[in-house]
């Protein structure tokens, strides 16, 4: 066998084929949108822009299935940082015109290109994360002090990402982060009598907080801690949604009807009647459920799901502790994404700006999605099956 039959043997085809699948449904979704969309960019535009992006990711998917995981461990704490870098320095260059549209300042813009930092960032947090987890359950036995020593440690690096993201105003990418670290949490050994109580802890608050949310008076409560009058209109709109279906609600209004509209097989292909405002990127989903019904949604939901159980696959077959810390937190970043986005977009979860992975319209999250898939590719690509788990045997 030469070394260009063995390099193709060593990459994940079940993958490959997965993300594929959901750039072709991605692509052909953004094109329905772009067809029925009111505004003046043209249609060819919208798909030839996100063709070029899916190209950059495919071509950093390619640079980082060379990277082994002495590698990637090496290159974390640089990735980490560079990131928060970035974070730190969009509160200063954000872009204005994005600002006064969402209140955001999460967005660099030059010229016509825009690019939000914080998803770039999550790769790198997954990894810097993953190198954290690994140096201290090397140098510490599992047990109760030792864990909230580890929670603490991971408090302490996940602290600046959320400072930064609190200033930027983006509490939904802020949600991402902390469902990547509830799920590094969870894999990491820490003890269940650490874990249940914590996760009982955060319920009653964020029970507390949306009961808060419904009377006026708890409302300026919530004020006090930094809660937004758009971050209410959300929740309103997403308990009441047929309130007010010309005004804040009509998004979603339009999503669902969308949505249902396409019964059980859809309307068919690029055949559009209910108008969704920007539905290319955050609402992506009506359009699928608009043209291909539930048949098609349901599609959908498999290809993630297969896409997921291939990276859970390539994680055992490497047997690489490092590596499964990585794919945990790529696959809680994925999840997360999928459940948040379609939930919102039939009106189960709130509004929240959380784009479709691989499908939804938009570089920085397609970039950032692709990174993920990169960093599950090179354990494949590399496969080695020695468990190390030591800063010493990385250097």
């Amino acid at each position: 066998m030469d070394s260009r039959d063995d390099s193709e043997s060593r990459i994940d085809w079940g993958i490959v084929f997965c993300v594929l699948m959901l750039a072709i449904i991605g692509l052909s979704s953004i094109f329905v949108a772009a067809t029925h969309d009111t505004s003046s960019t043209s249609v060819t535009k919208q798909v030839v822009s996100q063709l070029m992006w899916y190209a950059i990711g495919t071509i950093a998917i390619v640079v980082l299935m060379q990277f082994d995981s002495e590698q990637l461990w090496k290159l974390a704490p640089y990735a980490y940082w560079a990131g928060i870098i970035l974070l730190t320095a969009v509160l200063v260059l954000y872009s204005r015109a994005y600002y006064a549209n969402t209140g955001a300042k999460s967005w660099f813009q030059l010229g016509p290109l825009t690019f939000q930092p914080s998803e770039v960032m999550k790769p790198a947090y997954i990894l810097m994360m993953g190198r954290v987890i690994v140096n201290h359950n090397d140098k510490y036995p599992h047990d109760t002090k030792n864990d909230w020593i580890l929670l603490l440690t991971m408090g302490m690096w996940t602290l600046p990402v959320v400072v930064l993201l609190k200033l930027q105003n983006d509490f939904g990418t802020m949600l991402v982060f902390f469902a990547i670290f509830g799920g590094l949490v969870i894999v990491s050994g820490v003890t269940w009598k650490i874990i249940m109580p914590t996760i009982t802890t955060v319920a009653v608050i964020g029970g507390t907080a949306l009961a808060l949310v419904i009377p006026e008076s708890g409302r300026k409560i919530l004020e006090h801690f930094g809660f937004k009058a758009y971050q209410f209109s959300r929740v309103d709109t997403w308990l009441h949604p047929s309130a007010d279906t010309s005004n804040q609600g009509y998004q979603l209004w339009q999503s669902m009807k969308a949505v249902g509209s396409g019964g059980i097989f859809g309307s068919g292909f690029n055949k559009s009647h209910v108008y969704v405002p920007v539905r290319e990127s955050d609402m992506i989903f009506s359009v699928i459920g608009e043209n291909f019904g539930f048949i098609g949604a349901c599609v959908l939901i498999f290809l993630y799901f297969l896409l997921i159980y291939q990276m859970i696959r390539v994680t055992f077959d490497t047997r690489n502790v490092f590596y499964a810390y990585i794919s945990t937190g790529v696959i809680m970043m994925i999840l997360f994404h999928v459940f948040e986005n379609i939930g919102m977009s039939i009106g189960l979860l709130p509004l929240t700006g959380i784009p479709l992975p691989f499908v939804s319209a938009g570089g920085s999250a397609l970039i950032g999605n692709m990174i993920g898939i990169g960093l599950i590719m090179s354990m494949q690509y590399h496969n080695k099956s020695n468990m190390f788990g030591s800063d010493k045997e990385f250097s």
